[in-house]
């Protein structure tokens, strides 16, 4: 039985098809960018991570504090922060374990954002109570 890519060209097998229908073989390489340009990219990545992770842990203050001043926090969703909190929890973790149980920056940063969840749920809980 003729797969749909091998009907369009008779007589051919599917990596020759593929080929012939401008799609690429398996034999081509995939160019790459230089090996320092991307040492370059991950590092300014690893820093551009770090960075925003970072910002983003200060930036739950503004909702810690929005609660504590109003003294109302039926418009935040406990459920919400909850599974952001098991994300981040998760995430630290799951980093953690592929890194071979090393701490790096990517774990720091989930578990301060972890922290800052937690830090939020309990203020919910509390003008809640």
């Amino acid at each position: 039985m003729k797969t749909p890519l091998t009907s369009a060209v008779p007589n051919v097998g599917a990596h020759k098809a593929a080929t012939r229908v401008g799609w690429p073989s398996k034999s081509k390489a995939i160019a790459r960018p230089p090996r320092d340009a991307r040492k370059a990219y991950l590092a300014v990545l690893a820093w551009s991570f770090t960075l925003f992770n970072s910002v983003r842990v200060l930036a739950y203050l503004p909702t810690v504090w929005a609660i504590h001043v109003s003294g109302d926090a039926s418009q935040h969703s406990l459920w919400t922060w909850l599974t952001w909190l098991g994300a981040n929890v998760t995430m630290a973790a799951w980093l953690y374990e592929q890194n071979d149980q090393r701490v790096n920056r990517a774990v720091i940063v989930n578990t301060g954002n972890a922290c800052m969840c937690l830090v939020t749920v309990a203020v919910i809980v509390a003008y809640r109570l």
